[in-house]
């Protein structure tokens, strides 16, 4: 009996030990060096891809997408405007609608915001592109395809006074390739282009 319990002790101890030793090498040892590694060779990513304005102050993050509209929800005329999100750019609310493609209240979203961008930008319908009406997987897509980036061009350079010209080139300057040069399509940060406009025109 007396060897039975000694041997159980020993066992429960044994436990006890493994366990708090696992706890300082993988709970906070491993969290440690990773998090220092982290910072070390990757320091933006490793806070969150931080995106500063002219002043240091932190404005957004380059993955996640934000809204460039008023206090009602209308488009600011001066700024390029994202994609639609499913969750109003939600970093904790991340998805989509998970509503299909013949879904009626989808179909007449989409169509309500072509009919929206097509007045806006002054194009016809035919020229919206898809991203500009439909809300990405994760509903954060902080990017643009350069095709809606185009459309835009005349409107923001109407509000802020420059050419056309000048806003084209700051759009070229922040289109991104494919990656690897052959995966996916090229895309456009509209957080970091609306803040390039902002030095360019309010610097």
């Amino acid at each position: 009996m007396n060897t039975s319990m000694r041997s159980t002790s020993r066992t429960l101890w044994v436990a006890v030990r493994a366990v708090v030793l696992f706890t300082i090498v993988l709970g906070i040892a491993y969290t440690f060096v990773l998090t220092g590694i982290g910072q070390l060779l990757l320091p933006a990513q490793a806070n969150g891809s931080l995106v500063h304005d002219q002043s240091g102050a932190a404005v957004g993050s380059s993955l996640i997408g934000q809204s460039f509209t008023d206090a009602d929800g209308a488009p600011i005329p001066k700024y390029f405007q994202s994609r639609p999100s499913a969750n109003d750019y939600d970093g904790q609310a991340s998805g989509g609608t998970n509503l299909g493609p013949e879904n009626p209240k989808l179909v007449a979203a989409i169509q309500e915001r072509k009919t929206m961008i097509a007045e806006l930008e002054g194009v016809p319908e035919s020229k919206v592109p898809a991203d500009a009406v439909t809300a990405s997987a994760s509903g954060l897509d902080p990017d643009i395809s350069p095709e809606y980036a185009a459309i835009q061009v005349s409107r923001v350079a109407e509000a802020r006074g420059i050419t056309a010209e000048q806003v084209r080139e700051l759009v070229d300057a922040h289109t991104a390739g494919r990656n690897l040069g052959y995966l996916g399509e090229p895309t456009v940060n509209v957080l970091e282009l609306n803040l390039a406009l902002d030095e360019l025109t309010e610097g």
